[in-house]
């Protein structure tokens, strides 16, 4: 594998130093300064990319070439959305990068509960409470017709929340739902996330689901013919909330969409933790089966936890059974003749850097570590295919 790691831009507390020093070769970053539906343009890239040449890697992948919320819902502007991300793919092509990462999920990239969860050993890690979150989301937030989306035991327990939250647990439920999108100073408010949430009311899953096919059925010839590769983002987490509908958050769901768009430059951001959060989800039985599709790959690890909730473990301990995933991955790169593209998706924040500027689950050592075990799993597997 390719030991990547993703980047923020000058505005990053962990610099491009820090990174190569971490062991990776190459970076993952994106203009985070241009807004979803502009044109990246060539001058832009190249002067991004020629930050990360300077420091003695290459700009392997972008995360994200971000997809605007008109298309997403085919609304206002949407169709010269897509023309400007047409010509964006074309210019990241011509400056030789030609992975290109994005979702399509609505409103929120990501959600979670506790960004600085305590371990037992002191590290602090990403969580999601089920019933906070719908604590959140009925109590405070009060979305109309929140409640027909929880079972009844979660319901009890978000009530009993609502009744004996202390102010600062409230308050830090509401920023870790409310927290900006990555490389976004910004953070939400309650009332632009309910006026976004709004203009979902009448887009159903199918309806979303044919809204990215028709995205793909516009920017996918364009990057086959630009020799570039698009790597959907799988749900984070992988199941409706907020009432938004989710179209990529296992088997079922890719499978319709590659079935749709066959070209495999329509392809998969291999996203562990994202789909791990899931508990039927099958990894090495998906990297069998959507192997071709794979452009690119998040090696994060999650442990479950009652009525759904589930927090960020070690990359080598959780349940997705991580020594299988890399083998598959081995495999598939030894069939494709190739290396893909890996970065260790999040890392515990240790307590050297308590305080540290740095975006949730991208501080410096626990990503370092998360990829020095994850290169070393990759080696003994290989050490041990060699000795058989």
């Amino acid at each position: 594998m390719l030991p990547c790691m993703r980047w923020y831009g000058p505005r990053d507390g962990v610099t491009l130093a820090s990174i190569r020093q971490a062991g990776a070769r190459g970076v993952v970053t994106a203009l985070h300064q241009i807004p979803p539906g502009d044109v990246w343009t060539e001058t832009a890239i190249r002067e991004r990319q020629q930050m990360v040449q300077d420091a003695g890697m290459e700009w392997e992948v972008v995360e994200s070439l971000p997809v605007s919320e008109a298309i997403k819902q085919q609304q206002g502007d949407f169709r010269t959305h897509i023309a400007n991300y047409q010509e964006s793919i074309r210019n990241l092509s011509a400056c030789g990068i030609r992975v290109i990462t994005y979702n399509f999920m609505p409103v929120l990239d990501w959600v979670r509960t506790e960004l600085a969860h305590a371990n037992p050993d002191g590290t602090r890690t990403l969580r999601f409470d089920r019933s906070e979150f719908a604590s959140y989301d009925i109590h405070a937030l009060r979305r109309p017709g929140a409640e027909a989306d929880y079972e009844a035991s979660t319901l009890e327990k978000a009530a009993e929340l609502a009744r004996t939250l202390t102010g600062e647990e409230r308050e830090r439920i509401r920023r870790s739902v409310l927290q900006g999108l990555p490389g976004s100073d910004e953070q939400f408010t309650e009332a632009g996330l309910m006026d976004l949430l709004g203009q979902y009311d009448h887009i159903p899953e199918d309806r979303l689901r044919q809204h990215l096919v028709d995205f793909l059925e516009a920017v996918v010839p364009v990057a086959k013919a630009s020799g570039a590769v698009l790597a959907i983002h799988p749900d984070d987490p992988p199941y409706p909330l907020l009432g938004l509908p989710r179209v990529v958050s296992g088997r079922a769901h890719l499978k319709l969409l590659f079935d749709a768009v066959p070209d495999t430059a329509n392809g998969l951001c291999f996203c562990t933790g994202s789909l791990g959060a899931g508990k039927t989800n099958d990894l090495p039985d998906m990297v069998r089966e959507f192997g071709d599709r794979i452009h690119f790959l998040h090696l994060r690890n999650v442990a479950h936890e009652a009525d759904g909730a589930f927090r960020e473990s070690d990359h080598l301990s959780g349940h997705v059974p991580m020594e299988e995933v890399v083998a598959e991955v081995l495999r598939l790169m030894g069939r494709r003749d190739m290396s893909l593209p890996m970065r260790p998706d999040h890392g515990f924040l240790h307590e050297l850097e308590f305080g540290s500027r740095s975006y949730p689950g991208y501080s410096l050592i626990g990503r370092l570590k998360g990829l020095a075990e994850l290169r070393g799993l990759e080696q003994g597997l290989i050490y041990g295919s060699n000795q058989l």
